[in-house]
């Protein structure tokens, strides 16, 4: 192969790549909204698409154009964000905690670029033109949790991570003491396998990838006895809802969003999902954009208070009373 030919085809290669990688919608209306993925891609069912739905629909009510770029490995967060920085994005959403030192640091070196990121916090109000966007999942995972212990037929449920780091333990804290709850209420004695929110130690994949791990590990936690898992690995814990489906007898708890919706094929075997309604969250973010109303240097918190998480109804079970001890301060979801 000629060098001429060999280079002609590593630019096609390249620009294929670079299609599957990002994408855009929405007619402009003068205004560009960007989001950056993490490694877990735009379809990953789960964190990066909810946040994308919001995009979504704010391009179809505001007029407004919406892109994102897709990240294949954390060397391309830093990539990426410049990238959109350079296109002149009004704001650039980064999405996940493993995002964080790459968004601050677009923030410090581009104090007029309007920046937010997901489970990340503005911890300095310095930093006027970052926005933090974090959601107190454990109060909607207590729920599920509570759910589980209501439902579990073995008395044994479980739960993992895909990495330890506080955006994902904050479901499994929720979900413990949610059983813990329901044992206490109840004189029951349902066991969690998979965490141990006293020492913030248990089972994780180590990334937010790999179907397969989440396959092992829902066998796993099923060889052991439980009947019910959350796991909290975005398209990982497809894996597991695969092996819970093929072996019968267990149910999932989805997390992120209504799986029953966004994960359909497995509609059968979710028993409830834990939902973090980050769509809601950009969507408004997007309008204040818009509308020249958005304020930087400060945080959003989405609790049950606010509609910011929740928890798919589940039949037979009465959870307002707990909605409402949680919104008032008076039962603790986490350490």
């Amino acid at each position: 192969m000629s060098k001429k030919l060999y280079a002609f085809l590593a630019l096609v290669l390249v620009a294929a790549f670079t299609l599957t990688a990002c994408g855009a919608v929405g007619g402009g209306g003068g205004v560009k909204a960007c989001q950056v993925t993490d490694a877990g891609g735009i379809d990953d069912k789960s964190f990066n698409a909810t946040v994308w739905k919001g995009f979504e629909e704010a391009a179809a009510d505001f007029d407004v154009e919406v892109k994102y770029l897709e990240s294949q490995q954390q060397t391309d967060y830093e990539t990426n964000i410049n990238a959109f920085i350079e296109e002149d994005c009004d704001l650039i959403v980064s999405v996940g905690f493993l995002l964080g030192d790459a968004t601050y640091a677009a923030a410090e070196a581009n104090p007029d670029q309007k920046l937010a990121i997901v489970d990340y916090p503005n911890a300095d109000p310095a930093y006027e033109n970052l926005e933090g966007m974090l959601f107190n999942t454990d109060e909607a995972a207590f729920l599920a949790g509570y759910i589980a212990a209501a439902k579990t037929e073995t008395g044994v449920v479980g739960t993992f991570g895909g990495i330890n780091i506080p955006s994902v333990t904050v479901f499994m804290d929720g979900f413990w003491y949610g059983v813990q709850y329901y044992n206490e209420e109840n004189g029951t004695d349902v066991e969690v396998l998979g965490w141990d929110p006293a020492a913030q130690e248990g089972l994780f994949t180590g990334n937010f990838e790999s179907a397969d791990d989440g396959r092992a590990f829902g066998e796993s936690l099923m060889d052991e006895g439980a009947d019910i898992i959350m796991p909290v690995a975005g398209p990982v814990g497809l894996g597991t809802a695969a092996a819970v489906q093929e072996r019968g007898g267990a149910w999932v708890i989805g997390v992120d969003t209504d799986w029953t919706v966004s994960a359909s094929e497995y509609a059968d075997i979710v028993l409830t999902s834990v939902l973090k309604n980050m769509d809601v969250a950009v969507y408004n973010m997007i309008e204040d954009i818009k509308a020249g109303t958005w304020e930087g240097g400060g945080n959003y918190f989405g609790t049950l208070e606010n509609d910011g998480v929740g928890v798919v109804p589940v039949a037979g079970i009465d959870l307002q009373p707990l909605i409402d001890g949680i919104i008032a301060g008076d039962i603790q979801t986490a350490p």
